[in-house]
Formats: structure tokens, sequence, C-alpha cells
């Protein structure tokens, strides 16, 4: 996951509207493209051994489940790097929140929301922190960072509250 990232002070260039906040968030894989490849060579190597080793002793059904087990393995793996392909984009804006959601597959939600109109809902169990993160806006939700670990999803719930905060205050234009 990329954590979230807080876009730089506003600037003011000429009649563009600053970004208070922006974050790309993106589901945390530990194991990359090399690591996977290196766990399947290390689990084929096993299987196979195994598997020959009950071969050789006159079980040859177990050769061909060890295959399975690999076959398993890597459909596993595979769907797993499916599914670390979703993403959102959170853009805040004096006047506009932008929420991109890509699912995994490559499709993609947009959803819009005027800052001035829209609140940040949290759902908390004690025991264990932040559960759910929504914006909500006239009776519309959108859930944001459902795939974050809970100190993640606390600290976009700090950014995006600090955004909100300063969108509703108003931002500050100076005139040169």
């Amino acid at each position: 996951m990329s954590a979230a990232k807080i876009a730089p002070p506003p600037i003011d260039v000429g009649d563009a509207e600053p970004t208070l906040y922006v974050a790309r968030l993106e589901p945390y894989r530990s194991l990359d493209e090399r690591g996977f490849l290196i766990v399947m060579l290390v689990v084929a190597a096993i299987s196979f051994v195994c598997g020959t080793t009950f071969l050789l002793m006159g079980a040859w059904p177990v050769f061909g489940v060890f295959g399975l087990d690999v076959l398993a393995i890597w459909w596993a793996f595979r769907m797993n790097f499916r599914s670390a392909r979703a993403r959102e984009e959170i853009t805040v804006t004096p006047s506009l929140i932008t929420v991109l959601k890509v699912d995994p597959a490559g499709r993609a939600a947009e959803a819009r929301m005027n800052p001035l109109w829209t609140r940040l809902d949290k759902e908390s169990i004690e025991d264990y922190g932040l559960q759910r993160l929504m914006l909500r806006s006239r009776g519309d939700g959108v859930e944001v960072g459902g795939f974050l670990h809970t100190a993640q999803r606390e600290e976009l719930a700090d950014g995006l509250g600090s955004a909100l905060s300063t969108a509703k205050r108003g931002v500050v234009r100076s005139a040169l």
C-alpha cells in the first residue's frame, strides 16, 4: 500500500484551484514477482522430490497430487497478485472531492462530492480501532481505504478530516 500522501501546501497559480489533499491507495503485497518465482521454484522442487520418492515406492498417483498442489499454490498467488491491481485515488480541492476506485479488473468508478456538504463518518471498535471510513454527501456514501490496515486507515482519516475542515473554512487566496 502506498501510504496516504498529503499534497504540499496550496500554491496559487492563477485561476487553478489549490489541492488540499491527495492520496493514492494500493493494497500492500510483501511478495514481488521475483520473490514469487523463488517461492514457486522451491515449492516445485520439494514437490518433485517428494513425488519422485512416492513414485519409486510404487504410489504413482501421489506424484500427480503433488503436481496439483503446485498448480493450486501458483493459482492462489496469481489471484492474490490480481487483487493487488485495485487502487483508490482521493483528491480534495476547495470545491470538489474526487474518489476514483479501480477494481482488479481495471473497471473504474468515480464519485464526486462538494466538500461543503461532505462529512467523514468513522466506525470504530474500541479493541480494534477504526474499522470503516466513509465520505457521505447528501445521503450518498463512498467507503474509502477498505483494504488498509487500521493504523493506515486512521492516518487517512486524519488527512481527510484536515482537508475537509480546510475546505469548509475556506482557502485564502492572495492577489499578487
